[in-house]
């Protein structure tokens, strides 16, 4: 049956794809590196609820990157936060992962072959939000930087919602830059067709059941029916180039409060064997490199065919109710054919006229109040 929707004008679509307006930082210094003991005591404490201390273990895939971190460590007051968090910061050559790291850096390297994502990791075992992180400090880190919390309890969504994030997630966010504004908006597409790529290959390579994840647009990943992931890309205008800023949260092996990628792969066939964080971000760096080039080079309708393929709604049926002072109702049924070349909904009525249906910006789901424009 086809969705309903009310339509309500609004310039809502249009301030969303502005860009981010600097916030104000609070100033924090990093101190000199504790040993492995001060460490681990810190690492007890601050997976106990300490909110006041940010600990960021940092690793490197070569020599050179690992000079740059040696170099960001010696630093002092430069890493900014907010919330008043102290930041202390380890090498993760300093860190006995195999008894108190949960998270194995040195099998995530192994895995990647990226030449320029992912190589750069920030970890922490609790963080206020990797996005507002790697945001923060976006000049003080290489390009291509990525920050992985296990959990965080300040995360950031859409609309500026905040989220609290379980154990078992996978929370990242990384760095780039882009010099097209008019590419911009389809770079979380390219992200989530990344990750969802990159997920479907890591179960090939492991011999695993396929998992048939999703894109419900824009920037939501969903599997078996159920939301699992998410995507935020948020970016600022500086020097002629767009400071791009991605960030990604994926159920792994917390099934709560939806469904996780483990235990639907249970479901399907018993089995010891799982996706790994580890893995399933080393793969997704992998793909996202490779796709972001073919992006940058050739543009986004060279992807868009196995975006559609990956997406939920390619002929999906929605009816567009438009009500005009002193008139009732009037409903549209038009059926989604793929995106419009600036970014938004492609969709057709049943005397094939063609509209760009944008969201209206006050819903959490996107489709609960499109807007149509009517196109040429």
């Amino acid at each position: 049956m086809p969705l309903a929707f009310l339509l309500r004008p609004s310039t809502a679509a249009a301030a969303a794809a502005a860009a981010t307006a600097a916030a104000a930082f609070f100033l924090l210094r990093i101190r000199r590196p504790p040993t492995n003991r001060r460490f681990f005591s810190s690492l007890r404490s601050t997976m106990d609820g300490c909110r006041n201390s940010a600990l960021l273990v940092i690793s490197a895939k070569s020599p050179e990157e690992d000079v740059l971190a040696r170099s960001l460590i010696s630093k002092s007051g430069t890493l900014k936060l907010g919330d008043e968090e102290e930041i202390r910061v380890l090498l993760g050559s300093e860190v006995d992962s195999t008894n108190h790291s949960t998270f194995a850096a040195q099998l995530y390297m192994e895995a990647l072959s990226a030449s320029r994502f992912g190589r750069f990791l920030i970890w922490s075992p609790r963080l206020s939000s990797t996005h507002d992180l790697v945001t923060k400090n976006f000049h003080d880190l290489p390009l291509g930087t990525v920050c992985l919390a296990d959990i965080q309890f300040k995360g950031r969504g859409r609309a500026k919602n905040v989220w609290e994030s379980p154990a078992g997630c996978l929370l990242f966010s990384f760095t780039l830059q882009m010099e097209d504004g008019h590419k911009l908006p389809f770079l979380q597409y390219v992200v989530s067709l990344a990750l969802t790529e990159a997920i479907k290959e890591l179960c090939r390579a492991k011999g695993l059941t396929q998992l048939d994840v999703r894109i419900k647009w824009p920037n939501d990943i969903y599997l078996n029916g159920l939301k699992v992931g998410g995507i935020l890309c948020t970016s600022t205008y500086r020097s002629k180039c767009f400071n791009v800023c991605a960030g990604i949260g994926l159920n792994v092996d917390n099934e709560k409060p939806t469904t996780c990628l483990n235990a639907a792969l249970q479901e399907v066939k018993s089995t010891s064997h799982g996706l790994k964080r580890e893995e399933i971000l080393a793969y997704f760096f992998n793909k996202f490199e490779n796709l972001l080039e073919i992006f940058l080079n050739q543009g986004f309708q060279v992807l868009e065919e196995l975006y559609c393929t990956t997406w939920l709604h390619s002929g999906q049926k929605v009816v567009i109710q438009e009500k005009h002072e002193g008139q009732p109702v009037e409903d549209t049924v038009v059926t989604i054919q793929g995106l419009t070349s600036s970014g938004y909904l492609l969709a057709t009525d049943e005397d094939n006229k063609t509209y760009e249906l944008h969201p209206d910006g006050n819903s959490f789901d996107f489709f609960k109040g499109l807007v149509r424009r009517k196109m040429e």
